[in-house]
């Protein structure tokens, strides 16, 4: 199943396709007992899919069939005991995709002549994904990381591993001293690579990156390139060698010090936009402006979701299971924020006060 968005990712996603391009959304559970109905929920989704294909009289028997057959793969990828918060399947003529996201989504079965990506985009940007760079003198490891997790990440050539360098004990006995790894030539060239390695996956899937080794690690780091320059560091050894969880206590800290940061950050931005007249709040109001473009800073409550309606003026609140009720509209307005520019912070439950779940700086 796919987790990176990154932008190379995105675009190709958005692509038109020939109809029909398939978007089947379902929502899923991590923990017992409310994950026992999710594979009954998911084949569902699946048959609903089927059928409407059956029955549109756009899709031709042999695109039926070929993007039935991508249904049927995609369905015996999925990996439930594993789930997350949400699952997206993509299907279209000759290609399928599995999306495991940690943000729920709505039921939905979409055909269209492109994928339905809001929430993709939703989720990512609410995950807040990260890099950890793990460095040793023989080996560079690096870790995908999210909002409650790291994972090791096998892309980009890492890890990285070279044998550890002999010393020789005659010079050891001459000099009189433990010579360093860091002062070690075959070390330094090792970084470098390492460094134009992390460079080049930044360019390709650009995320916040931390950098951990012990401090004659991150100096030599340093001085291999800019990737350590321009990260966060965390000065704590042995990680390049280390599981997930020490990996993940160590960068938890300082993650927690930049989300507290980050908070107090929009709430004063949010506050000074009051004084302004800069400022926007309510479900219409936002989407009008996300629309127009207006929108500079987008501040959602990480849980915030609101089921609305379009009465041809306005989005209205509206019932789950209603008429031409919108879901999504949360995301739909995360997304069409991003597209026009604007930044778009994920902020704790409650944080926003009688904002009511989401608001916004506005431009002008």
């Amino acid at each position: 199943m796919e987790h990176d968005l990154s932008p190379s990712t995105l675009a190709g996603l958005r692509r038109p396709r020939p109809y029909p391009a398939v978007s089947v959304l379902t929502p899923t559970h991590r923990r017992e007992p409310l994950n026992s109905q999710d594979a009954v929920r998911l084949r569902n989704a699946v048959a609903e899919a089927k059928k409407r294909l059956e029955t549109d009289p756009a899709v031709t028997r042999e695109r039926r069939a070929d993007v039935t057959r991508e249904l049927d793969r995609a369905l015996a990828e999925v990996d439930l005991s594993h789930s997350e918060d949400g699952l997206v399947i993509f299907a279209a003529p000759g290609e399928h995709q599995v999306w495991s996201l940690a943000r729920s989504v709505p039921e939905r079965v979409v055909l269209s002549d492109t994928f339905l990506t809001r929430n993709l985009v939703s989720a990512h940007t609410a995950e807040r994904p990260f890099w950890v760079l793990s460095v040793s003198a023989d080996r560079v490891a690096l870790w995908s990381g999210g909002v409650d997790r790291v994972v090791e990440e096998r892309a980009g050539g890492f890890p990285l591993d070279r044998p550890q360098p002999n010393f020789d004990p005659e010079r050891q006995e001459q000099v009189g001293d433990q010579p360093s790894n860091f002062r070690d030539e075959d070390t330094r060239r090792f970084l470098r690579e390492a460094d134009t390695a992390m460079t080049k996956l930044l360019r390709d899937h650009p995320r916040p990156l931390y950098v951990t080794g012990d401090p004659a690690a991150l100096s030599l780091m340093c001085d291999a390139g800019n990737v350590a320059k321009d990260a966060v560091q965390v000065p704590h050894g042995g990680l390049a060698h280390g599981t997930p969880d020490a990996v993940w206590q160590a960068v938890r800290p300082v993650l927690e010090a930049e989300a507290r940061k980050d908070t107090e950050d929009v709430a004063r931005a949010l506050e000074s936009a009051r004084g302004r007249k800069e400022f926007a709040a309510g479900v219409d109001e936002l989407w009008q402006n996300a629309r127009e473009g207006r929108v500079r800073l987008l501040a959602v409550e990480e849980n915030y979701r609101i089921t609305v309606r379009d009465n041809g003026e306005h989005l209205i609140v509206a019932e789950d299971g209603d008429l031409d009720a919108r879901e999504d509209i949360v995301d739909e307005i995360v997304e069409q924020c991003l597209q026009t520019g604007a930044e778009v912070r994920f902020v704790p439950d409650g944080a926003l006060g009688d904002a009511d779940g989401m608001a916004a700086v506005l431009r002008y």
